[in-house]
């Protein structure tokens, strides 16, 4: 049951009196059914009534959103609000029209006539629309900016509230370039308030902010960064046998909780949901490679809780109202301090105890320092500014410092926390010893492939070192030009074998260098009997093949489902599908044969009734029982592959390559020979030269098809 609005504030009455406290509580439990407010909310929203700029700093899950809400239900005319995600905006116009309240957002998605008609009202002598969620593109428009100064005109628009207001600022975690041209509000609109809103912010980017937006005066309202809810932990993927399943049992461990997994990279995100999805956790992938249909939809499932686990890229989240996440684990590590606070506060916002958990990992450490160093010298390669890569030196403390994990998050925004206060609400705190023992194993595994990366070579007589007649001529981690996919490992330990079965050298060595150079002949051995088997390892499994057929069965059944399609059995629908994938992509391996069922996963959340039955009705005939099959194969062909090899390509008769030809009646059919490409061509040549030296001109050649 939606709930009528309270009746409007008089607009006659004094902002001393719409700002009262317990007007405004009023309002809070009649539209929100909450007791009072939390924090600086009732500051922020009595300092924005008033007409007094505001700049708020709240931690993720301290109701910002409450602080541009209630003002635009305290005092007539409407509320701008600024976002940065159409996501964020339609989620939170959704929830506020549940409520009662009439808001609105403007984006490019939306369908013209659904546009025309908010415009319609903005124009009309008493808008009905109490807050209007814009992007910042949008204000940039000379046309909306127009429409703006008309409303601001005739005394109807009464706020500016900038979710998200870090993003102004070059010196923040998420910067955009469309927030910067947000300063013109102020010039155009000189008497309205502005509240700038965000979760994280250093100190320089707080002050970069407020010059930024031009706020006159001020209120500078900072809650504490402390989220005592949340219980902040740290795993080491170099110390687990296998982290998808660590994670899996984790899940498992805490019952069927609704959790959050940030992934750096599109396809681990694939990935994982996939395993996710095959040892039972209800899971879907979130990331911009998905269309806007299928990501609405898993964005649904995920909060009406069909999906227990969302496995998304950073951008996920932002915005987004759901506050029972009782889990948030960074699979891959964050880029900042202020990436992984907001991104980890997404867990807990109803204030109940919920988990942040990191999987930190020295490849994955070395990856993102590698990104953030091509980053700064593409930005500005002749400046001395290396931001990106200190704040991510804050991120590698936090995972690889002993001490309290609560301590070193909030310090990096400037916030003094005694340790006393932590109360063994993060690993380091409640299991010291054991993160000191994982902390020691880490830093000798790291030693170790820090020294197995190193090789080796005799040096002239020319050329000798104070060391011996050895010296290291390329450190593959020093190197920062290049990325572990640039670099050969084919030659790497040839001159360690020669140098081994060398006994002059050997004596001079130490047992360490020793230690080294078997460590690299171990290495160079086990990569060749790698090389062997790297067409077993590269086969598609039949367990991969059966977690492909059930994620085809999960989403076919969901779109059956939705199109009301029931003549269609989607067990059998399922399997048809993923044969065809594994019938194009048996012999290129699992990379691209996971990629074609990702693939058909998509197309399958976008395809209409028509186009599902169309694509399917092939399976129907196939399975039509029109006679005894007669199996055909073609002969065998000798087929080149890149590397320059060849094999047979054998006759299959399992294979669903093969030509089925059924007949009615049991008796063999003999079938005409099928001329090879060549022999095709040579006979239309031939029909055609026959034809020209009839005077008669020669006919198109059809494409194949």
């Amino acid at each position: 049951m939606k709930k009528s609005p309270l009746p409007m504030q008089n607009v006659n009455r004094s902002d001393k009196n719409v700002a009262g406290k317990e007007a405004l509580v009023k309002l809070l439990r009649w539209h929100f059914g909450h007791g009072d407010f939390r924090g600086k909310q009732l500051e922020a929203i009595q300092a924005v009534v008033s007409g007094r700029d505001c700049f708020c700093l709240m931690p993720t899950g301290g109701g910002k959103s409450i602080c541009y809400q209630i003002p635009a239900l305290a005092k007539p005319g409407i509320v701008l609000v600024v976002s940065p995600l159409i996501a964020l905006m339609e989620n939170q116009v959704m929830a506020l029209k549940e409520k009662g309240i009439a808001a609105e957002y403007l984006s490019s998605t939306q369908a013209t006539h659904v546009r025309n008609k908010i415009h319609e009202d903005l124009d009309s002598g008493k808008p009905s629309v109490r807050l209007l969620y814009v992007t910042p593109e949008l204000i940039a428009t000379k046309g909306f900016m127009l429409k703006l100064r008309k409303l601001h005109d005739r005394g109807l628009l009464n706020l500016i509230a900038i979710d998200e207001a870090h993003c102004i600022s070059s010196w923040g975690h998420d910067f955009r370039p469309s927030y910067r041209q947000l300063s013109t509000l102020r010039d155009s609109l000189t008497d309205v308030p502005v509240l700038a809103l965000t979760a994280t912010a250093a100190p320089k980017v707080q002050k970069d902010v407020i010059d930024s937006l031009s706020l006159r005066n001020p209120l500078v309202l900072k809650s504490s960064f402390n989220r005592p809810n949340i219980f902040y932990e740290v795993r080491y993927k170099d110390l687990i046998d296998n982290a998808y399943t660590d994670l899996c049992n984790m899940l498992k461990s805490c019952g069927k909780i609704c959790a959050i997994i940030y992934c750096l990279e599109r396809t681990t995100c694939d990935d994982l949901s996939l395993h996710l999805t095959s040892t039972g956790i209800s899971s879907a992938a979130y990331h911009a490679g998905l269309n806007s249909h299928l990501r609405s939809t898993v964005l649904d499932d995920w909060l009406s809780s069909k999906k227990q686990v969302i496995v998304a890229t950073v951008a996920f989240g932002m915005g987004i109202d759901k506050k029972d996440v009782r889990m948030v684990c960074h699979f891959n590590v964050p880029k900042s301090m202020e990436s992984f606070y907001q991104e980890s506060g997404r867990a807990g916002r109803d204030q109940l105890p919920s988990r942040s958990v990191l999987y930190y990992g020295v490849d994955d450490r070395k990856k993102m320092e590698f990104l953030l160093r091509n980053s700064e010298n593409k930005k500005s390669p002749s400046s001395s500014s290396k931001k990106p890569t200190s704040d991510f030196e804050q991120i590698v403390r936090y995972c690889e410092g002993s001490g309290c994990r609560r301590k070193k998050i909030l310090e990096s925004f400037g916030e003094e926390f005694p340790v006393q206060q932590c109360k063994k609400t993060c690993d380091a705190c409640k299991h010291p010893n054991q993160v000191a023992r994982s902390l020691e194993e880490l830093t000798t595994t790291a030693s170790r492939r820090h020294n197995s990366s190193r090789v080796f070579i005799t040096s002239s007589s020319d050329n000798k070192t104070n060391e011996g007649q050895y010296s290291e001529f390329w450190n593959r981690n020093e190197d920062g030009s290049n990325s572990d996919e640039e670099i050969s490992d084919s030659d790497d330990g040839a001159d360690v074998v020669k140098s081994l079965a060398g006994p002059k050298l050997s004596r001079k060595l130490g047992v360490d260098e020793k230690l080294v150079l078997l460590e690299r002949a171990e290495e160079k051995y086990n990569e060749s009997n790698k090389q062997v088997k790297k067409s077993e390892k590269n086969a598609i499994s039949e367990t991969l093949r059966e977690s492909s057929k059930q994620r085809l069965l999960n989403e076919l059944t969901k779109v059956l489902q939705l199109l009301g399609v029931k003549e269609i059995d989607s067990q059998n629908a399922s399997e048809f599908l993923e044969s065809e994938c594994y019938r194009k992509y048996s012999k290129a391996g699992k990379s691209f044969y996971y990629s074609q069922i990702a693939s058909t996963v998509r197309w399958l959340g976008t395809a209409s009734r028509d186009e599902l039955m169309t694509r399917l009705s092939l399976m129907a005939r196939e399975e039509e029982p029109s006679g005894e099959p007669i199996l055909v194969t073609e002969p065998s062909q000798n087929i080149e592959q890149e590397d320059g090899t060849t094999y047979t390509a054998e006759p299959q008769v399992d294979e669903p390559t093969q030509l089925l030809v059924t007949s009615p009646s049991r008796s063999p059919i003999s079938l005409p020979e099928i001329p090879s490409f060549s022999e095709f061509v040579n006979r239309r040549k031939m029909k055609h030269s026959t034809e020209g030296s009839d005077g008669k001109k020669p006919a198109k050649i059809m494409k194949l098809k």
